[in-house]
């Protein structure tokens, strides 16, 4: 027990010791710490001394630079807050009156604030409206509160869209004159005056659009319109803007305070907006003027008013806004049309593309597929139909790659609407898209006959191949056949009734083909669409009531007439830059209008299509060009041995027409009319073309009785190679040589054979028994009765003329060489021939002459 406690002692002293070593140590370091700052204190007095004496010397040295400085900051405060006021409220929203113009806000740009004065050494005063608040002013000067409203109601229509700012005012004291300046408005419906007896049925309208707008434009998706535009840049509804003018007499009653609460708490985000004087808001913004103003948006800064708008500036610039909403809406923008990547659609089931926007702002999709399977589009020279076929045919394109998409394009008006589309000496890109373009062929109603003829093998084709498949339309042909070559066709046909005109040959299989087309297309791809200024005289279309059943798609263009239903009057009723696009017949509930953008523009059609272009698949081929205004240029290229090339027929293909020479009796050509150039031209490309086959060597003859004729005729014997030339005293000499002739090929040409007067019997025997040795006839005769006379006479045969080209001369002097009683159809055209080959023709074509550049 001693023991423990001895330990226990000698522990606790230890640790005695301890604490006081400690202790010492930091008495030490405090000592030291001490010392330390009693020296430093001492070095801050003397420091600050020295201080203070320095700036007792700045003081007196630095006040001016001081000042300066100063006042730089000043400068710099004021310009950084003119520039944000600027930002804030740009071009007619800030521009002092002196300078103000009328300078929309670009589209998209949302508003900003308006000004209405200065606040003094800080800068513009600017006050919030659309999209933003409510307006209450109030103050005993009401003319200076009416020039404050006149102010912003003027910038706000200013640099807003023409259209999109509408006012209504309600006046019971002056009826209307205390904003008498904006009065020229009323014209364009962008402002209505409310008599004193009108504020219920205002309030009342007023909520109902707020209802609409939440329940079928903002639909749940958006908070507000403010909103949508920013998401979308388009806004589908007007700023609406209810001027309450009262002077503190105007008492509302309880269902009436009621309505302006509801708009109060809802119509910001639905654009409407209430501007009051003298009659409590609530919930707005408030301006408060009496000589000077103070507003809730500017605390309690005074600011200082501008004077009102010149009235002057007020009027004429009402004007102008109203006479650009009366000459129509602007059209909607082109790059909008566009998808975010180019080619991602598959046509297997159908195509759809939009060509506008609709009244929500939102696109508007038009389809072809199997219901609608074709379209009909109407309108009045000027309404647009060229631009509304752009703009659909840009999305199109946009769209689908060539391989889901090949488009025929004609175009019957005067013109060339579709020529953009195919290569020029100017533009080497065409659209991929495109297979076939045709412009000027108002005078060739034979080409549009050609292309339905093209379409209506296409349909045979696909139908085959479906049928090998055992699929029933396009979408399943193509799964069953993925290797095939099977787009969906678009053909346009503009001004298509010129096509239909008349009662003959070509308008009867034209209806016939185009109902084939129409009833059968649907199910395999192709698609027509149909434009025309006025679709009220084609009995040929409307006389067939199931083709025009067909056409379930209308789209019909501002005072477009019978391309609706007949009771739907739609179309009297929209502006320019827009359309009516039905989809069921042209029945009045089916109807949506469609702004158009302005897709006519050369400039963003040769951007998109040189982009387009260039993404093109290797090896694919340009469009044929068929211009009826052009003349095709022989090429001097050869088919085979013995076949002459006598021009151009009028198809798709662009192919040459060709008489074949072999030793079949009748195998002479005969050119029949009294055109110089045109004749020489045929029988100029028919020789060439044979000189040029390949083979043994042919022989040529030219023989030319035609002063008139002759430098045409000297012109091709120098061309032909060992050719001989033989004029009207030679040619006997020629003849009879030819007619023991046994080394052929040998081709006689003859320039107005008809001039010897039926002199040359045996050019008779020529012509008859020239063929079987291959000596053969290619001769110009300036008629059909000169023709029999160089055949024996009145009742001469034609069997030894077995192929015939007629230029200027009608269809009944032709009946002679014609097999069908009557004579062919046929009513002569500049530049344009019939040629008829007795071995392969059922009915004759029709063909352009070569230029011959000899």
């Amino acid at each position: 027990m001693l023991d423990r406690r001895s330990a226990l002692v000698a522990a606790v002293r230890r640790e005695l010791a301890a604490a006081r070593g400690a202790a010492r140590t930091a008495l030490a370091a405090a000592e030291r710490e001490l010392a330390e700052a009693q020296r430093r204190r001492t070095t801050v007095q003397a420091e600050r001394a020295e201080a203070m004496e320095l700036l007792e010397d700045a003081r007196q040295a630095g006040r001016m630079e001081l000042g300066t400085r100063f006042a730089r900051q000043t400068g710099a405060l004021a310009r950084s807050l003119a520039s944000a006021a600027s930002a804030a409220a740009p071009g007619a929203a800030g521009t002092e009156w002196t300078q103000w113009t009328v300078s929309p806000l670009v589209r998209g740009q949302a508003p900003g604030h308006y000004r209405i004065g200065e606040i003094p050494e800080c800068g513009p005063a600017l006050v919030p409206l659309l999209d933003r608040a409510h307006l209450e002013l109030a103050g005993p000067d009401l003319p200076a509160l009416d020039g404050v409203i006149t102010a912003v109601l003027l910038r706000a229509l200013g640099s807003s869209l023409p259209g999109a700012v509408r006012v209504q005012v309600f006046d019971p004291q002056h009826l209307g004159g205390a904003l008498a300046g904006l009065a020229p408005l009323c014209g364009a419906d962008l402002l209505a005056y409310v008599g004193p007896g009108g504020l219920t049925d205002l309030l009342d309208d007023l909520v109902e659009q707020i209802r609409r707008i939440h329940e079928t434009v903002l639909a749940g998706e958006f908070a507000s319109l403010a909103d949508l535009a920013a998401e979308t840049g388009r806004r589908p509804e007007p700023w609406r803007i209810a001027v309450l003018l009262g002077d503190g007499t105007v008492e509302l009653t309880a269902a009436q305070q009621a309505q302006l609460d509801r708009i109060l708490r809802t119509g910001v985000a639905c654009g409407v907006h209430v501007v009051s004087r003298g009659l409590p808001l609530g919930t707005a913004e408030r301006i408060k003027v009496d000589g000077t103003a103070r507003t809730t948006v500017h605390g309690g800064l005074t600011v200082t008013l501008d004077p009102p708008p010149p009235a002057e500036l007020v009027t004429a610039a009402c004007k102008a806004i109203a006479e650009d909403v009366t000459a129509g809406p602007p059209p909607a923008d082109f790059a909008d049309l566009m998808p975010d990547k180019p080619w991602t659609e598959s046509s297997a089931e159908s195509l759809v593309a939009p060509i506008g926007e609709g009244p929500d702002g939102r696109l508007v999709d038009v389809l072809l597929g199997d219901d609608p399977p074709h379209a009909l589009i109407g309108g009045p020279s000027g309404s647009g139909k060229t631009n509304l076929i752009y703009a659909w045919l840009a999305a199109l394109c946009a769209r689908y790659a060539p391989a889901e998409l090949a488009l025929y394009l004609l175009d019957f008006k005067e013109g060339v609407s579709f020529a953009r589309f195919a290569p020029s000496p100017r533009d080497p890109s065409w659209l991929p898209h495109v297979r076939l373009v045709g412009v000027n062929v108002n005078g060739d109603r034979e080409f549009g006959l050609a292309l339905l003829r093209h379409l209506a093998e296409e349909l045979r084709r696909r139908a085959a191949a479906a049928k090998q498949h055992e699929a029933t339309k396009l979408s399943e042909l193509r799964a069953e056949d993925p290797a095939g070559d099977w787009p969906r066709i678009v053909a346009v046909v503009d001004e298509f009734q010129v096509l239909l005109s008349g009662r003959d040959a070509v308008a009867a299989e034209a209806v016939s083909l185009l109902e084939d087309l129409a009833r059968r297309g649907r199910s395999q791809g192709i698609h027509l669409v149909l434009a025309s200024q006025d679709v009220s005289g084609i009995e040929a279309l409307w006389g067939r009531s199931s083709l025009v059943a067909q056409f379930t798609l209308r789209i019909a263009l501002p005072k477009a007439r019978r391309i609706l239903a007949d009771t739907n009057l739609a179309a009297e009723l929209i502006p320019r830059y827009h359309a009516v696009v039905n989809a069921d017949s042209g029945v009045t509930p089916a109807n949506r209008v469609v702004r158009l953008p302005d897709a006519s523009d050369r400039t963003a059609w040769r951007g998109l299509q040189e982009v387009l272009w260039r993404a093109r698949p290797e090896g694919l081929s340009a469009p044929r060009l068929f211009d009826g205004d052009s003349i095709p240029v022989f090429g001097y290229s050869s088919l085979d041995e013995g076949v002459a090339m006598l021009g151009e027929t009028i198809d798709v293909a662009g192919r040459p027409a060709t008489m074949r020479f072999g030793r079949t009796p009748g195998r002479n050509l005969a050119v029949l009319g009294t055109r110089v150039d045109e004749a020489c031209a045929v029988l100029a490309s028919a020789a060439l073309s044979l000189a040029n086959a390949p083979g043994e060597g042919a022989r040529f003859s030219v023989a030319c009785l035609d002063p008139d004729a002759e430098p045409a005729a000297r012109a091709l014997c120098d061309a032909l190679p060992g050719a001989g030339y033989y004029d009207a005293e030679k040619v006997g000499a020629l003849l009879t040589e030819a007619t023991s002739d046994v080394d052929g090929p040998h081709y006689i040409v003859g320039y107005a054979w008809d001039a010897a007067g039926g002199q040359l019997t045996e050019l008779r025997t020529i012509l008859s028994r020239g063929p079987e040795r291959r000596v053969h006839v290619l001769g110009w005769w300036r008629g059909v009765p000169r023709l029999r006379d160089d055949l024996g006479g009145i009742g001469a045969r034609f069997d030894a003329i077995g192929g015939w080209v007629a230029l200027d001369v009608h269809g009944a002097e032709l009946a002679p060489l014609y097999p069908q009683p009557g004579g062919p159809a046929w009513y002569p055209r500049p530049r344009r021939a019939l040629f008829f080959d007795r071995a392969v023709h059922r009915t004759p074509e029709l063909l352009i002459p070569y230029e011959v550049v000899l």
